[in-house]
């Protein structure tokens, strides 16, 4: 037997590829990276800020929203240095241990904001079909236990995927395919079986992606059904503008993840070097301009944030 198969890390890490196949689009892609990075910060950073300083954005929607900008913040900081480090150096080498811990910071932080986007969908059915009880149901005793499930669901989760993922023995070859410790291409490096490490990667994608599409979707259903229902064009607009802006967060979110994963792979050999960069590609976009968009999102279709912004720039 090769005394490889006995080595539970690879000597000095991992070596990561990012785009060292395509040398002139790092350059272009880390200027492009690092100013969307610094919206993020800033965008998201206003946003924490204005949800904390003003009274008027004390309520669920907002503490939900302050969570989801303060989870987007720490997602894209888990990865995006990393990233931009790997457009300066072609063959980035990082610690196993640092891989883990990559790997479990962008892992929680996935699943908390699906559960955290399931959280809210609910905050809007409340608030649209039932208004009257709206300040019962969604009291501080209700939605702050519901945040912070929010991300006890997250982290328990990526504990037990990244510790599965880690305790498996790798040998041979350690590069891999990505800008980051994207899991799926870990998991190719072990030589080891794998069966259990996917089976558990698809129930968790059931109950974090799964569940909370489907929670969403049903709550949308009867949030759409009651707007309907107002009598008047102007009470309907206004309605329907109060979870425009998680609506339109919800699609981007979950649009990049079906179109990531659920589009057909080439089995064109030829094809196959356009597709990897595709998915790199892709998985950059989701990584970085999602959580770019949201405070973007919410500070366009959000009177109250708009205004909370403005008086912050003033002071």
């Amino acid at each position: 037997m090769d005394s490889r198969t006995n080595q539970t890390s690879p000597v000095g890490g991992f070596i990561l590829l990012g785009l060292s196949a395509h040398p002139r689009l790092e350059k272009t892609f880390f200027v492009l990276i690092l100013s969307v990075y610094l919206v993020i910060l800033l965008g998201n950073g206003v946003l924490i800020l204005v949800t904390v300083l003003d009274s008027r954005l004390h309520t669920p929607m907002y503490f939900f929203l302050g969570n989801l900008s303060f989870l987007d913040i720490c997602y894209t900081t888990s990865s995006v240095p990393l990233i931009l480090d790997s457009f300066l150096t072609p063959r980035k080498t990082i610690p196993f241990s640092a891989c883990a811990v990559q790997m479990f910071l962008s892992f929680a932080m996935g699943a908390t904001e699906c559960v955290l986007l399931g959280m809210m969908a609910f905050d809007r059915y409340v608030a649209i079909c039932n208004p009257l009880r709206y300040p019962v149901v969604m009291s501080k005793a209700a939605y702050v236990p519901m945040a912070v499930g929010s991300w006890a669901a997250g982290i328990t989760n990526s504990v037990v995927q990244t510790s599965q993922a880690m305790r498996l023995p790798f040998c041979g070859d350690n590069v891999i395919n990505h800008f980051t410790c994207e899991i799926l291409a870990v998991l190719k490096l072990a030589c080891a079986d794998i069966s259990i490490n996917v089976i558990s990667m698809v129930v968790a994608n059931v109950i974090f992606l799964g569940v909370p599409v489907l929670f969403i979707s049903v709550s949308y259903v009867f949030i759409i059904a009651t707007i309907l229902r107002i009598p008047s064009a102007e009470g309907r607009k206004k309605a329907f503008s109060t979870c425009s802006a998680h609506l339109t967060v919800v699609v981007v979110f979950y649009g990049t993840i079906l179109f990531m994963y659920g589009k057909p792979k080439s089995k064109d050999p030829l094809g196959a070097d356009k597709q990897d960069l595709s998915d790199k590609l892709t998985s950059l976009f989701y990584g970085v301009v999602t959580p770019m968009l949201n405070p973007i999102i919410y500070s366009l279709r959000n009177k109250d944030v708009k205004a909370a912004v403005r008086n912050l720039v003033r002071q």
